[in-house]
This record gives C-alpha cells, structure tokens and sequence, in this order.
C-alpha cells in the first residue's frame, strides 16, 4: 500500500498524548494495524507525527518551554495544532478516537472531534468508560461509539473492507 496515496482513506487516531502514560502510542500502535493490514487504509498517528514538526531543540524542551519561555512555547504548540486540525480537515476521512481516563488531562482530543464533527467527518468513538463518566460534548461529536477495540474493528471490517 502506498501511504501517500490520497485516493486510499486516512484515518486520524486521536486520544491523549500529554497526560498518557506512553503518550497513547500502545492503543494507536494496536489500531494502525488492524486498520493498515486489514482495511489498506492510512494512518495520521500524532505521535509518530509530532516528531517530524518539531527540531532536536524543540521535541527536548517545548514542554518546559510551556512554564519557562511562553516566546518558544506558543509558536512550537501553535504550529502543532494548526497542522492537525488541518490534517483533519483536508485529508482526513474518518477519525477513531480513543477517550479514556487520560483525555480530560489535556484539550487536543476534544478540539480534534469537535473539528471533525463540524466538518462531518465521521467520528468513530471508542471508551472503556462508562458513559455517565464521558463528556456529553464529546459523546455529541460521535458518529459510533464502542466500549472495546473487538467492537470498533468488528464495525471497521463492515464499513470499509470492501475498500480494500
């Protein structure tokens, strides 16, 4: 599969980053698999992106940069978000998103749905919480929801194998 072929769908993986343990690499590692060999479709993984933005200098110190130099801080965050929400909306075709207990540590994932769902990108939602626990917000951008991975590629296989 070429990954740069844009008449083969993107999906975007968004979920926590700052305050998951591992980044949400693990979970995102698990989906471009399935959704790379099962569906040959694309994958816009931002934590595998975000390095390619960022220099040497700013991968090791934006974060601190956050408290200690707002001047390098905005600028690094600011190009960051701006070339996701535009990934979403010029390239993406469907979005799988990831809530668990990490995302309300940070805005990224909120921001990234609610982007998609203004521009009617699907949503497809996955939350090992309980819904009571889970942003009606966030909930409200969804287009599925599913509570395990089983569920979201037995809905995946449905939709889009015939892409393949």
């Amino acid at each position: 599969m070429n990954t740069s072929d844009s008449s083969v769908p993107l999906a975007y993986l968004s979920g926590a980053m700052e305050g998951a343990p591992d980044l949400g690499r693990e979970w995102r590692r698990r989906v471009k698999r399935f959704v790379t060999q099962e569906l040959g479709h694309r994958i816009f993984d931002p934590t595998e992106n975000f390095h390619k933005l960022l220099s040497d200098e700013e991968q090791r110190f934006f974060r601190e940069w956050k408290l200690t130099n707002p001047e390098k801080f905005f600028p690094v965050i600011r190009r960051i978000i701006d070339h996701d929400l535009h990934t979403i909306t010029t390239s993406t075709d469907y979005v799988i998103c990831y809530w668990d207990e990490y995302v309300t540590r940070g805005a990224g994932t909120a921001a990234e749905i609610s982007v998609a769902y203004m521009h009617r990108i699907p949503v497809y939602f996955i939350t090992p919480l309980p819904l009571d626990q889970v942003s009606s917000w966030a909930v409200g951008c969804a287009t599925e929801v599913f509570f395990s991975f089983r569920q979201l590629y037995k809905y995946l296989r449905s939709k889009y194998q015939k892409t393949k």
